[in-house]
């Protein structure tokens, strides 16, 4: 049986990644700080391994004996210093690099269109072969992704693990700590800005959609080096005249052509429950 690490297993992408693993007959470890508060998960089928991004040891005793290793766990919300997220980011990716390194494990880095900065929301189609902006120094969350990126393409180049990026943009879903949460405040006001007059667009995918080019980038028939399964199709959310919400495809998503058919191909839905509360 195939056995596959999986960091920020606790996270919304982290658990929805443990899921799939599962279900298609992976045996996976989940990374934990307190096994105590994610028993949920031993439920969903993985096994618990105590750890963290800063311990190099159990890194490497979580990861020993596993095929692949899925790094979903990062540092991220409001904090504005750099040195918070080089810590978590950059540094904790490279304890996962040294860790898959060890084990002799694929690695599959799940990043951020945050890389691009500001050019993310240009509705322009873009791929893994585009140059990666300068960010400003205030923008210590992507510059933290850059460079944990920069970590694992190096790793990656010098053949000392094989290695694959995505790049995912606003997700939502089950547990949820950072989206929901904050535009639910508005709603529940019924008062929402209306930006650029309402013609403002956001990109945004469903975590379970996400959670499924991790687990095929692990496949060589899918990756053969490292590159970047990028969002899937743009959403806009808007309201009808009757108040309800309508979440329409935008014709021109960041949409790689290797995610995009691998999404189609494995049927995933970017809508589902979580938004309807069905």
């Amino acid at each position: 049986m195939r056995r596959a690490l999986v960091t920020g297993a606790t996270g919304m992408l982290g658990s929805y990644i443990v899921r799939q693993l599962v279900a298609s007959g992976f045996a996976v470890r989940a990374l934990v700080r307190r096994p105590g508060d994610a028993g949920w998960l031993r439920e969903l089928g993985a096994e618990l391994v105590q750890g963290e991004l800063a311990d190099v040891p159990s890194l490497r005793a979580a990861a020993a004996g596993c095929d692949a290793a899925f790094h979903a766990a990062a540092a991220i919300g409001p904090e504005p210093t750099w040195e918070t997220f080089r810590i978590g980011n950059v540094e904790g990716t490279a304890h996962v690099v040294d860790a898959c390194a060890h084990a002799g494990a694929r690695l599959v880095h799940v990043s951020s269109t945050a890389v691009y900065g500001d050019s993310r929301y240009q509705l322009a189609p873009v791929d893994e072969g585009i140059a990666l902006p300068a960010l400003p120094e205030a923008d210590a969350y992507g510059r933290s992704k850059q460079e944990a990126e920069r970590v694992v393409l190096e790793a990656h180049a010098s053949k000392r693990i094989w290695a694959a990026i995505v790049r995912p943009p606003i997700m939502y879903g089950e547990r949820d700590r950072q989206f929901a949460p904050r535009i639910a405040v508005a709603f529940r006001r019924g008062i929402f800005p209306l930006c650029a007059g309402g013609e403002t667009t956001l990109p945004m995918v469903h975590a379970n959609a996400v959670a499924g080019a991790p687990f095929s980038c692990s496949d060589p028939r899918f990756f053969a080096q490292a590159g970047d399964a990028s969002s899937t199709t743009l959403y806009e959310g808007r309201y009808d005249a009757q108040g309800k919400s309508v979440w329409t495809a935008l014709p021109n998503g960041t949409v790689t052509s290797a995610s995009n058919n691998l999404y189609n191909a494995l049927a995933f839905n970017p809508v589902d429950s979580f938004l309807y509360g069905t």
